[in-house]
């Protein structure tokens, strides 16, 4: 928690500090090749997004999740983590780094969710947030399973800093994903869950990233017009486990 501390001494200080009170969202200065995913962001209904939307009575526990995208040596390319095998819940799951949403990340229903996102990713993965420029939300979703109000917020690696597995008790490891990887028709995949469900996945860096964040991924790579014609009767079982 290195920068929890700093929330609340420079409120008032006007600052954009991404240590400092205020989170900004700007879209000054990103790249050219992210111009899609901003108009995006910017026009998608929540229901392009998932059928399953947070319960209108506000139930639900508060979460966001940090979708970061960086340029990498092939590429515009994501930043996911592996969680740990021992855990209870999503084990051994690909996903964005995020999480529940504390006290001092403020308002749930402001910029809580801005705060969250940094502090989960630096927690998870060791990101210093000072490089990043968050630039979009997407709106909430949810997720039944656990009963979490996710809000993806999107952010621009505009200085890279080193990242890898801080907690080994939580995250298996730490790794990018070339967005050329995502759209690869070779790569995509239907998973079938034992209950039925079926679900977009990903077959990348040696994991099989699906569920929740598959789901995102496969909507942004849609509605930004990356998404390449692929084969959706090639489909990967899933045990009751998963």
């Amino acid at each position: 928690m290195t920068h929890a501390s700093h929330t609340h001494d420079r409120q008032g200080g006007g600052t954009h500090d991404m240590r400092g009170g205020d989170v900004d969202l700007t879209k000054d200065g990103l790249p050219g090749w992210l111009d899609p995913v901003v108009r995006a962001v910017e026009t998608v209904e929540p229901l392009q997004l998932s059928r399953f939307l947070p319960p209108a009575d506000g139930a639900g526990r508060q979460s966001a999740v940090l979708i970061l995208f960086g340029d990498g040596e092939r590429g515009p390319e994501l930043l996911l983590m592996e969680r740990a095998s021992s855990l209870r819940s999503h084990a051994g799951q690909p996903s964005f780094p995020g999480g529940a949403l504390d006290p001092e990340d403020g308002d749930p229903k402001a910029d809580g969710p801005l705060r969250a996102a940094l502090r989960e990713a630096e927690e998870e993965t060791g990101l210093n947030p000072g490089g990043v420029q968050l630039f979009g939300v997407l709106p909430k979703l949810y997720i039944p399973v656990s009963g979490f109000v996710v809000t993806p917020v999107l952010g621009w690696w505009r200085e890279p800093t080193p990242v890898g597995v801080v907690d080994p008790n939580e995250t298996a490891r730490v790794f990018t994903v070339p967005v050329a990887d995502l759209t690869d028709p070779a790569n995509r995949a239907t998973t079938v869950h034992p209950s039925g469900h079926r679900g977009p996945a990903f077959l990348v860096e040696s994991a099989l990233v699906w569920g929740f964040t598959a789901g995102i991924i496969d909507r942004l790579l849609h509605y930004s017009g990356w998404e390449r014609p692929w084969d959706r009767d090639k489909q990967v079982p899933l045990d009751w486990r998963a």
